[in-house]
């Protein structure tokens, strides 16, 4: 579990509860104007009827995974990734390469493992790059495609909290001859269909997509550290050289990655 993630969603949370609070004299009792099954019903059933609207079902089905995404910390420790290449390379030296073969099921990450068994399947390298930087490819339009549905999320329900307000407004605007006191309650209720959309907009969807496309960006960085990890094991390369050339790879990826058709130029 991530608790960086349920911190930042108590903070943000906490923070515009306990600013209401203050607004109502610390009254405990206001908390029950905010909840408005109307105003719910509106915001979360036009949201989630445009996002399913907008996106098709194979993509919706990704958004289970993608909240383990958010809250599951995943370690990325590039030092010892950067070791460990290393020492298959020392091993694939001394040994031949074929000796890797044993490394395959201790292997944590999946495109190294992937990469290690090509290389000892004997495939040749340009495939074996072509292969691995397809399978990164594949992750990245995973983790891309649920921020953008997470996005779209985000920007719907604004406007579906306007919509309720709209709608509880034309209500009231219809009984103006009623008491004053009862319709003063009635524009504050039309609001917190506004507040609905906005606050799970920025706490909870929008953060989502940006906390999504960050793991994505460092799952990027760790890959292409692992193809040029690999390609150079496959090469022969001194492991000092490995090390440096690796190091230095995941500074220049980290400042700015380069995308796949760079790569590819780099094998020419």
């Amino acid at each position: 579990m991530d608790i960086g993630a349920i911190i930042g969603i108590l903070i943000g949370m906490g923070g515009i509860l306990l600013g209401y609070l203050m607004e109502a004299k610390y009254d405990f009792g206001a908390f029950i104007a905010l909840v408005q099954p109307t105003s719910a019903a509106i915001v979360f059933g036009g949201t989630i009827g445009a996002v399913a609207l907008s996106f098709p079902g194979k993509e919706l089905k990704k958004l289970i995974w993608s909240l383990k995404v958010v809250f599951t910390k995943k370690e990325y420790n590039e030092q010892e990734i950067i070791d460990y290449i290393v020492s298959l390379s020392e091993k694939a030296r001394k040994e031949g390469l074929l000796s890797l073969e044993s490394e395959v099921q201790t292997a944590e990450n999946q495109l190294l493992k992937r990469g290690i068994e090509l290389v000892v399947d004997g495939v040749n390298q340009e495939l074996v790059k072509e292969i691995l930087l397809s399978e990164l490819e594949f992750v990245e339009t995973k983790y891309e495609s649920t921020a953008k549905i997470w996005e779209a999320a985000g920007g719907y329900s604004p406007t579906m909290g306007v919509l309720g307000t709209v709608m509880g407004m034309v209500t009231i605007l219809s009984h103006m001859g009623s008491d004053t006191n009862a319709l003063a309650h009635s524009i504050a209720v039309a609001f917190v269909a506004t507040m609905y959309g906005v606050m799970f907009a920025n706490v909870f969807y929008l953060p989502f997509a940006t906390r999504i496309k960050a793991k994505s960006q460092k799952e990027q960085n760790i890959g292409r550290l692992v193809v040029e990890g690999v390609l150079s094991i496959q090469s022969g390369e001194n492991p000092r050289i490995i090390a440096e050339k690796l190091s230095l790879a995941f500074t220049e990826h980290t400042e700015k990655p380069k995308s796949d058709d760079e790569y590819k130029e780099e094998g020419k």
